[in-house]
This record gives C-alpha cells, structure tokens and sequence, in this order.
C-alpha cells in the first residue's frame, strides 16, 4: 500500500539521518475508502493525486507548528505492507481526516519510492499559508484563499537518492 508521510525538511534530515520515518505509529495519507467516496473517482493516479495533497496540507500544518522549519512542504510516498496502515473508523465521517491513516511500526525510509517536495519559489505562498491554515481550519475563508495558494504550487518530484541534494549541505 501506498501511503504519504508529511513531514519539514528537518523531519527529512532526521529520516535521512537515523534511517527511518519514524518508529510508529506514524500518521500519514493514503487512499482509504472515504477518500474514494469523497473524490469521486476511480482513477486510482488521481485518487493517490489527492492523498498526496492532503499529506501536503498536514506538511503545511506542520510548518505552522514549527516556526525555524524552512517554508516547504515535504511528503515522502512510501510502500507499506497490506495492513500496515489503518484508518481511523471513529474519524471515517470527519472531512479533515478525509484520506489520513496510522501507520503501525517502524517505516525504513529505504522502502520510500519518492520525495516530493516545494521548489525554492513556493516559500512565499508556503510561509503566508502556514500562518494562515489555523484560522483556515476554523472556517475563515480570507485564510483558506492564502492555503490555496501555498496548493497552487505542485510538489516537485525527487528519488530518494536525491535527499542529501534537497537537504543542501551538511545533510
């Protein structure tokens, strides 16, 4: 199964340092069933499309949450076994968990297939964007706009072996 961890470049660093996303359980993004009714689709590439932009918006919170993080999103799109990620069923109706999963156990960041993260020229959208999502989440609409617009910018494809060139030197 295919799922999306958000993380910050400095959650990547650490990844890229011990070896692993994180010991578990370890929230992350993945096509669920409620995800497949709210999309409405069966393409499973535009399905996986907006599992990895929700983990974007979790980046996104995480960045709010951390104000040194430099301003770009990061999602790492790892396989996991059939079953290694669950759904949360009391959450299954929640539109803000819309596609979240937990995922159970260490994830060796060896079994990622890609990093997907922000272009240098998306810092300005993401950084207004992390200042706004709080009040975004609480239903303002002026900040919901700036979200969107960190969300206009497509996240740029990386293979794994390019962490140490996207974390620049020292990584």
């Amino acid at each position: 199964m295919r799922v999306y961890v958000p993380l910050t470049l400095p959650g990547l660093a650490e990844a890229y340092k011990t070896g692993e996303l994180g010991a578990g359980p370890l929230a992350a993004y993945a096509v669920t069933p409620a995800l497949r009714e709210w999309y409405l689709s069966d393409d499973i590439e535009e399905l996986e499309y907006a599992a990895l932009n929700r983990a974007a918006l979790a980046s996104l919170r995480l960045l709010a949450a951390d104000p040194g993080a430099p301003r770009r999103r990061v999602v790492v799109a790892v396989d996991v076994p059939d079953g290694a990620a669950a759904a949360d069923p009391d959450r299954a109706l929640d539109p803000a968990a819309l596609g979240e999963v937990r995922v159970a156990g260490p994830v060796p960041l060896d079994k990622a297939a890609a990093v997907h993260a922000d272009a240098d020229d998306a810092e300005a959208d993401v950084t207004a964007a992390a200042e706004a999502v709080a009040a975004a989440d609480g239903g303002d609409d002026d900040a919901q706009f700036v979200v969107d617009g960190a969300e206009d910018h497509e996240l740029l494809w990386y293979a794994t072996q390019e962490i140490p060139q996207l974390l620049g030197p020292g990584a």
